[in-house]
């Protein structure tokens, strides 16, 4: 049991930490002494007044993904505070940057913890959600994929290249092994549940839950609002990165196709990292390179391009630690009936 709590723990924040270290480190190492003045000169000359534009952008679409959350609750038959939503909402970020992936079910024991919306019910609206950002991510990135068709694939097989290695390569051993172990680790759970009686009516009623969850998207009594809030939400997410190219000089020269694949591979960049660390302002920064490469100097660009990824990623982090740790402190601790009424 110790041996397979230490697993967990070195799979799902350790190796992730050593991951974005990694990045960072190689983010820095790889910039020429050229590279490395620009950089500096661009994150002390930038117009901060732009980034403050495109953080209170971001804020809005956190506030209009807290209030979102009620049109799959309410089917449910829970009505529960707004302001308790954005705690736990903002708690859950919080978690993210720690743990990856964590932030979902901590968001759901927040809720808990203020409203008494039920575990298993608030985790099944929240995986619902994740598919619909899925399906939003998507959607934009054939648009981006459709207005810089040539210049998307030519920027993706670059990004590639620094995080996969070359195309074609046959896998490595270590990726077959992790494989294969999870699929015997799958079967094992699986032929657990089957015999354990107990346990798997447990694990099926969670399910069970889960996928309520998950469907009261399709039970919500305002399925409009809730794709206009869904809209305003990825709205917000392009206007605040676009709007930060305004703060360089040399970033208001990137096209709005290069935005938007700078944006589609940053969004990506968050995925492979605890909050995108190393990932984000690497990734932008190939991006802008990309871009910027003929007009300044291959060199020069890629300290434009880092700068960028870096103030972008370094605001949206920073405001995420301290909306998240007021909310952690401003949440209520114990849930009571007569408190769990909506606004």
């Amino acid at each position: 049991m110790m041996l397979k709590k230490w697993l967990g723990i070195l799979l799902k924040t350790v190796l992730p930490l050593l991951l974005g270290a990694y990045l960072v480190w190689y983010l820095f190492d790889s910039m020429s002494p050229v590279t490395k003045e620009h950089f500096y000169r661009e994150l002390k000359e930038a117009n901060y007044i732009w980034i403050i534009l495109s953080l209170v952008i971001s804020f809005i679409g956190l506030l209009s993904r807290a209030y979102r959350w009620k049109y799959v609750l309410e089917p449910l038959g829970y009505q529960t505070k707004f302001w308790n939503r954005y705690h736990a909402l903002m708690i859950g970020y919080v978690m993210n940057l720690t743990i990856p992936r964590a932030g979902e079910a901590t968001r759901a024991a927040m809720l808990y913890r203020s409203d008494g919306v039920p575990f298993s019910k608030s985790i099944g609206t929240i995986i619902g959600e994740r598919a619909v950002d899925l399906v939003m991510l998507l959607a934009i990135a054939t648009f981006t994929a459709y207005i810089g068709y040539d210049d998307f694939w030519e920027i993706k097989g670059q990004i590639q290249a620094n995080f996969a290695g070359v195309p074609g390569e046959e896998p490595a051993l270590w990726k077959s092994l992790l494989f294969y172990g999870f699929i015997l680790l799958v079967a094992a759970g699986a032929l657990s549940i089957f015999f354990l009686e107990k346990l798997r009516q447990k694990v099926f009623k969670f399910v069970k839950d889960v996928f309520i969850g998950v469907f009261s998207i399709f039970r919500s009594k305002n399925p409009f609002s809730y794709m206009f809030h869904t809209f305003v939400i990825w709205g917000s997410y392009v206007c605040y990165f676009g709007i930060a190219f305004w703060s360089l000089d040399e970033t208001t020269m990137i096209p709005f196709a290069g935005i938007m694949i700078g944006f589609v591979a940053g969004s990506l960049g968050i995925t492979f990292t605890n909050g995108g660390i190393g990932a984000f302002p690497l990734v932008v920064g190939l991006v802008v390179a990309f871009y910027l490469g003929d007009l300044l100097g291959g060199e020069t660009a890629k300290g434009v391009g880092y700068a960028i990824g870096m103030i972008i990623w370094s605001s949206q982090t920073l405001m995420m630690i301290v909306l998240g740790l007021l909310s952690l402190v401003l949440l209520p601790k114990n849930y009571t009936r007569h408190e769990g009424q909506a606004e």
